[in-house]
């Protein structure tokens, strides 16, 4: 039993081997109750010490994908019933299309650090509601990072959230009334759409181009429909990865201020960027821009930032104290603590090298493949891309075979229309699971039905 476990990869050696492992079983299609071979032979076969394999195996007796019998040593599990079985078949399948990094790319030691160095030195932050405007410390460091950016506010014009899609749904709350329409990219977030769906916002869908929004689209939905607003992500769209040209930025900026259109800058993955270029929200002071910790630190660490004017944040934060009495200030001071002394930072730092990596390894693995690649993005979590040689429905089964869970053919219109193209999470699709199904939908291999 091969696993191929690299070395000189970022992966942690024990993930790779659960990948390994998880990427054997599937694509083998073994029965349950086959006993692997023992700790001892996986070891010595791969080149590994046996307590990385007893500590992978371990983890997937946790997830049920394999049975630790006394004297018999690990076996693949047998589900009992047709609801285990369902479970089963998903704790084996990686979803390619995820919006966030996979559990395997957290780092816990410094999370754990300042959990428990907040809990020692802000016993208040373990029982009280955070500030209107949020924790003051956090807002401080969110100002230092701005300016950093470019984006040169007072701390006034800074609200903290739960999240950035809690920041989203009070910018929709506070802005708009049913009825109203916004421009939206299409393909675009599903979950704005949804939001926008939930408050009987119309939605109007300018195509995403590598470039940006397309300009020629763009100005005929402001002159024909007048929106009231733009939703928008400037650095490594979702779901494309592209990124806004300088020039589509400008332009972009003109027309909605000419034509009285609120902008809203998305740019949760802003920590993921590590090249030239400015935000909507540096070159014009009226957009209102939207940002998060949660992509990058924790998703169950719910915080996040809304930049606007100073009579917008006002209006934004009676909405957040109606809506949810505010936002956890135990949350705002473990993500403070990691601003300030600098980890943060480290590890945002890791997650890009390890991310740029990864992703040069996965565009490679496309071409080889014949895949049409959206733009080629140069930084983010996200790769658009679409095979030339099969059609949508043998790419989907060469998946499954795989135990590669893709993406809703319609989660990323406004409209709920279908497409070929899917989200390619670079973290994910480092998993040798994803690899095989890649090479599967070459035009030299043969396809598995």
């Amino acid at each position: 039993m091969e696993l191929r476990i690299d070395r000189r990869a970022l992966v942690p050696v024990v993930q790779q081997i659960v990948d390994a492992l998880t990427c054997w079983i599937r694509c083998n299609d073994v029965a349950p109750g086959t006993r692997l071979l023992s700790v001892r032979k996986i070891a010595h076969i791969n080149l590994l010490s046996q307590s990385c394999v007893v500590e992978a195996c371990e983890r997937l007796v946790v997830k049920g994908v394999l049975e630790s019998r006394h004297a018999a040593g690990y076996v693949v599990a047998s589900p009992v019933s047709s609801s285990a079985r369902q479970t089963h078949t998903s704790l084996c399948q990686l979803p390619l299309g995820d919006g966030g990094l996979p559990e395997s790319w957290r780092e816990t030691d410094d999370l754990a650090y300042a959990i428990r160095e907040v809990s020692r030195t802000d016993m208040a932050s373990l029982f009280n509601y955070s500030s209107p405007l949020g924790l003051p410390a956090l807002r401080q460091q969110i100002l230092k990072w701005l300016k950093q950016r470019k984006i040169n506010v007072e701390d006034s014009r800074i609200l903290t959230t739960a999240g950035a899609s809690q920041g989203l749904d009070l910018i929709v709350r506070t802005l708009f009334k049913p009825g109203d329409c916004v421009v939206v990219e299409s393909p675009g977030y599903p979950a704005l759409f949804d939001l926008l769906n939930l408050h009987g916002i119309s939605m109007l869908e300018v195509p995403r181009t590598p470039c940006g929004p397309d300009l020629a689209a763009l100005e005929a939905l402001m002159l024909k429909h007048r929106p009231r607003g733009l939703f928008i992500n400037s650095f490594h769209h979702n779901p494309t990865g592209c990124s806004l040209t300088p020039e589509v930025a400008q332009r972009v900026l003109h027309m909605a201020k000419e034509r009285g259109v609120q902008v809203i800058e998305d740019d949760v993955y802003a920590d993921l960027h590590s090249g030239p270029g400015k935000r909507l929200a540096a070159l014009d002071d009226g957009v209102i821009y939207v940002g998060s910790y949660s992509k990058t630190l924790s998703s169950s660490l719910r915080v996040g930032f809304v930049v606007a004017s100073v009579q917008m944040i006002v209006r934004l934060a009676e909405v957040k104290m109606i809506s949810s009495m505010g936002a956890s200030r135990f949350c705002e001071s473990v993500v403070a603590c990691l601003l300030a002394n600098g980890t943060y930072r480290q590890l945002v730092q890791r997650q890009r090298q390890r991310l740029n990596s990864e992703r040069q390894v996965i565009l490679q693995l496309l071409e080889d493949a014949g895949w049409e690649v959206f733009g080629k993005p140069v930084g983010g979590l996200f790769i658009w891309a679409r095979s030339r040689m099969q059609d949508d429905a043998q790419v989907r089964v060469q998946a499954r075979r795989f135990g590669v869970l893709l993406s809703s053919t319609t989660a990323f219109s406004p409209t709920g229309a279908a497409t070929d193209w899917q989200r390619i999470n670079v973290a994910c699709a480092c998993d040798p699971r994803v690899r095989a199904f890649f090479q599967a939908t070459a035009p030299d291999r043969p396809q598995a039905f």
